[in-house]
């Protein structure tokens, strides 16, 4: 079973950058799309970002182009989520998640419904 851990959320200023990790256990990561969503209080999760399994595609929701940038270490079973300048819009918990069935390398993906494995997320607060 693919086991995924999120770190790196915290409180931060608005303008200032946090760096988001998702560490996978259990099953080869090089195997799965990785995405990001984020929920904020009284909203439903949205997609943030997606990385292919073999990193040549990636996608951004509007409200973060420019200011994300995710990324994967597939030999470390990594993705990262670089995040800056940072907006109060952005609070929320942030989720990586594991794309579910076969799917092409370059799949990528930021509905919710295409992701079979969930980390447990990770809180950031953009406040002054």
């Amino acid at each position: 079973q693919l086991l995924l851990v999120e770190s790196g959320g915290g409180l931060v200023q608005p303008g200032g950058s946090l760096r988001l990790s998702c560490a996978a256990s259990g099953f080869p990561l090089d195997l799965h799309a990785i995405g990001w969503f984020r929920q904020a209080p009284g909203k439903e999760r949205e997609g943030v970002s997606c990385i292919s399994s073999s990193g040549g595609r990636i996608d951004y929701a509007d409200s973060v182009k420019g200011r994300f940038t995710i990324s994967r270490d597939n030999a470390k079973n990594m993705v990262y989520l670089q995040m800056n300048p940072l907006k109060p819009d952005d609070t929320g918990v942030y989720y990586c998640a594991a794309s579910g069935g076969w799917r092409s390398t370059y799949f990528t993906s930021l509905q919710t419904a295409d992701f079979a494995s969930w980390g447990q997320g990770t809180q950031v607060t953009v406040s002054s």
